[in-house]
C-alpha cells in the first residue's frame, strides 16, 4: 500500500503497474520538469521514499520539506511507498519514464541500480563536502558505495543489538548489572529464564532472535560474524559462508528452537514489526529479544516501568563482538534526472546536521553523524548511545551486484535447517552452490 498525504497537492499518489523485480534493466530515461503553465515553481524535484510509518511521514512532509521548499524556493513533490513495493514500483516508473528524481532505498539494492545505470556516481559531490563532515559521516559513507563510489546517500544507521529485562534476570538469579557478553553466556541465561507450563510449552522464551523471512538471514549474519565467518570472499564473487563458522552458527540458532531444551518459542513468528504494546518484553511472554533502535526506543514508551535495559554487541567466546547493521535507507539520485544538482542540494540538506538529527530524531533511528554522540537525543537515551557506542560492530550485507537475489536463496536454505528439515551444513552448500551461479552470472 502506498502511503501519500492528499491534504497538499504536490504530493502524488502511484498508479503504477507492479513487474517483476528482474526489470532493472529496462530501458527508459525519466526527467523533471523546471517549470510549466500550470502553477508549479521555477525548480521542481519529485522523490520517492520508502516505508509507510505514519511518523516518518508527518515529519517529512510537514516538516522539513516545508522548509527546504522555503529555504530554496523549490517545489518538492514527496511519495512514500511500502517497503514491498518500491522495486517493483520503481522498475515500472524507470520503463514508462516516469521515475523521480531521486528515491530511498536500502543499500543492499544499490549495487544492482549501478549494474544498469540507474543512479548516479555521487563521488563529486561528496569530494565537495567539508573535511570535517566527511569525518562525521564516515561510517554511514562506508555502506553506500559500489566498488568504492558512493552512490547511496544513508539518512541513518540500522542495527540490532539485545534488549533484556532487568526484573526477569533478578528474578531468575541472574545479575541485570552484568548481562552476557558472549553467546554461550547467552544461551546460559536463556536456559535460566526460560519459562514452561505444566505440559512443557514455553510461556516466556528465554530469549528471541528474529526467525521470519529475511530477518532469519540477518541473524545468520551476526552469529556468523560473531564466529568469526563471512558471507561472501574478499573479492566478493563467491560465497563464504558454507564454512565451519557458518555451520557452528547456524547450529547455533536452530537450537533455541529445537529440541526439549529449547529458549525460543514461536519460530517463523515476526515480533519485530509487532506494535509496541504487543511486543514480547512488553507482554512478558520473552526475557531477552532482538532488536533494532526504533524498535527499543518504541518498547521503553509503551512499557515506562518496566526495566528494560540494552547489551553491547555480543561474540562467540575467542572472537570478536558483532551485529547485523550498519548504513541504514538512503537517497540515492536517478542517473535520468534532469536536476542532479537540485536533487543533491535535498540531501545535503538531508544530511546538515541540524535537519539530520531532527529526522532520527523523529524516527528513532541512530543518527548517521559521529557527533551526534554529544546530542541531547543521544545522551537522552539509553537506547540511542549503546548504538553509537557499537557502530564499528556493525556488519552488514555486502554491496555486490546480485546480492539480493543471493540472501533470497541463502534466506530460503535457513528456513529449511531451523525448521530441522536439513543439516545445517547441507543447508549451507546448496545455498553457496545457487549463490556462486548468481554472483557468475552477474559478475
Amino acid at each position: 500500500m502506498d502511503v501519500t498525504r492528499p491534504s497538499r497537492p504536490h504530493l502524488r499518489a502511484l498508479g503504477l503497474a507492479t513487474v517483476a523485480l528482474t526489470a532493472l534493466s529496462l530501458t527508459a530515461c525519466s526527467a523533471s520538469g523546471s517549470g510549466d503553465a500550470g502553477g508549479h515553481t521555477e525548480k521542481t524535484l519529485s522523490v520517492w521514499m520508502p516505508g509507510t510509518n505514519q511518523t516518518e511521514i508527518d515529519l517529512v512532509t510537514d516538516t522539513i520539506v516545508p522548509a527546504f521548499e522555503e529555504e530554496t524556493g523549490t517545489e518538492v513533490e514527496v511519495t512514500f511507498v511500502d517497503w514491498a513495493d518500491i522495486s517493483t514500483k520503481l522498475n515500472s516508473a524507470f520503463a514508462g519514464g516516469t521515475a523521480p528524481d531521486l528515491f530511498g532505498h536500502g543499500p543492499a539494492a544499490a549495487a544492482d541500480f549501478v549494474a544498469n545505470d540507474r543512479i548516479l556516481n555521487l563521488d563529486d559531490y561528496v569530494a565537495e563536502l567539508d573535511a570535517a563532515d566527511r569525518d562525521d559521516l564516515a561510517t554511514a559513507l562506508a555502506g553506500g558505495t559500489v566498488d568504492g563510489a558512493q552512490y547511496l546517500m544513508p539518512l541513518s544507521l540500522q542495527g540490532y543489538l539485545v534488549m533484556y529485562d532487568a526484573d526477569a534476570f533478578t528474578a531468575a538469579g541472574l545479575d541485570p548489572d552484568a548481562p552476557p557478553t558472549t553467546w554461550e553466556e547467552l544461551r546460559s541465561a536463556a536456559e535460566k529464564l526460560t519459562e514452561r507450563d505444566a505440559s512443557g510449552t514455553i510461556t516466556r522464551s528465554g530469549f528471541l532472535m528474529p526467525s521470519q523471512a529475511l530477518a532469519r538471514q540477518q541473524s545468520f549474519t551476526t552469529l556468523l560474524a560473531g564466529e568469526g565467518g563471512a558471507l561472501l570472499d574478499d573479492a566478493g564473487t563467491k560465497a563464504a559462508f558454507a564454512s565451519n563458522e557458518g555451520v557452528s552458527a547456524l547450529d547455533w540458532f536452530t537450537a533455541l528452537y529445537a529440541g526439549d531444551d529449547a529458549v525460543s518459542a514461536n519460530l517463523g513468528e515476526d515480533y519485530l514489526n509487532a506494535p509496541a504494546a504487543q511486543q514480547p518484553l512488553v507482554q512478558g511472554t520473552a526475557a531477552m529479544t532482538v532488536q533494532s533502535a526504533p524498535g527499543m526506543t518504541q518498547i521503553l514508551a509503551a512499557a515506562p516501568d518496566k526495566d528494560l535495559r540494552v547489551m553491547p554487541a555480543l561474540s562467540f567466546e575467542g572472537g570478536d563482538p558483532a551485529a547485523f547493521g550498519g548504513a541504514g535507507p538512503g537517497l540515492m539520485i536517478n542517473s535520468d534526472t534532469e536536476n542532479p544538482d537540485l536533487a543533491w542540494q535535498f540531501i545535503d540538506y538531508m544530511l546538515s546536521p541540524e535537519v539530520s538529527t531532527e529526522y532520527t530524531e523523529g524516527t528513532g533511528s541512530i543518527p548517521v553523524r559521529a557527533s551526534a554522540v554529544d546530542s541531547d537525543y543521544a545522551t537522552g537515551s539509553p537506547v540511542i548511545s549503546m548504538f553509537l557506542s557499537q557502530t564499528e560492530h556493525l556488519v552488514a550485507n555486502p554491496n555486490v551486484v546480485g546480492w539480493t537475489q543471493v540472501r533470497d536463496s541463502l534466506d530460503k536454505e535457513l528456513e529449511q535447517a531451523l525448521n530441522e528439515a536439513s543439516p545445517a551444513q547441507d543447508a549451507l552448500d546448496r545455498a553457496a552452490a545457487e549463490a556462486d551461479k548468481i554472483l557468475s552470472a552477474n559478475g
